[in-house]
């Protein structure tokens, strides 16, 4: 006679097993009629339909992808820090094998902080390639910052390890690249490369604020990250402006 499994034993068993063996579970205990069971079978096939979803999700971001293989490698490229009065802006080049399954990729305004830092090494792990640019306050007062934008875009581009044949950018043509180019209005939610451009650049960035945090805390630069909230315009004017701040930006 079989020995039937306490509920614990089964959810243990399903934690215990792989997405691909959910069906065969499913198959193996739908007749079990205790109400423990059924609620468990049903808890799961949800995990395994919000999967599914999101694998959909994945495959639909890399249309553009898709489309352009064929000439090589595909490059995705967003920036973080157009907007604040203080700080680097920072670009980010992402190169993503064919086919990439990393699931949850999206725009990185529509991420939680700590989503964006789980993704982020995973990203760096699994793409064919990474480069990384910055231009700090007074290159961007020099030159402005849609110029200033533009080399840190380079520069991201500049530092890949393997060159792309085409780029994919977030709404913007880069000047000075030989390279085909692709704009796509809202690529970062468009475009599974740009959004995991927009993740890498938005937590480098990230990342610079708050080390400027510990080194000039009476601004509160890890709470805003330069950004204009109340709470940075009052240490402004309490404390006037800090090297990092952007001097082109506080006359307006």
């Amino acid at each position: 006679m079989e020995i039937t499994k306490t509920i614990q034993e089964i959810q243990e068993e399903f934690a215990q097993a792989s997405e691909e063996e959910y069906e065969a579970l499913y198959q193996k205990y739908q007749k079990d009629c205790r109400k423990g069971v059924q609620s468990l079978l049903n808890k799961y096939r949800k995990i395994q339909e919000k999967l599914e979803k999101e694998k959909r999700r994945i495959w639909q971001m890399q249309e553009y992808e898709r489309k352009y293989e064929h000439l090589g490698f595909v490059c995705g490229v967003d920036e973080a820090g157009r907007g604040p009065l203080a700080g680097p802006v920072v670009a980010a080049a992402v190169i993503l094998p064919s086919g990439c399954q990393i699931l949850y990729i999206n725009d990185s305004k529509k991420l939680t902080p700590k989503k964006r830092e789980e993704l982020y090494p995973v990203i760096l792990r699994e793409a064919v390639a990474v480069g990384v640019g910055r231009v700090g306050p007074e290159r961007i007062d020099e030159i402005n910052i849609l110029q200033a934008t533009y080399e840190a875009m380079r520069e991201a581009i500049g530092n890949l390890q393997v060159e792309p044949q085409i780029l994919l950018n977030d709404a913007v043509t880069i000047p000075q690249i030989d390279l085909p180019q692709v704009p796509l209005i809202h690529g970062d939610a468009r475009s599974l490369s740009i959004a995991a451009a927009s993740i890498v650049a938005k937590v480098t960035r990230d990342r610079l604020m708050i080390q400027y945090d510990k080194e000039m805390p009476q601004y509160g630069f890890a709470a805003h990250k330069g950004y204009g909230s109340a709470a940075h315009m009052e240490a402004l004017k309490k404390y006037g402006p800090s090297p990092i701040h952007r001097r082109s930006f506080l006359k307006r």
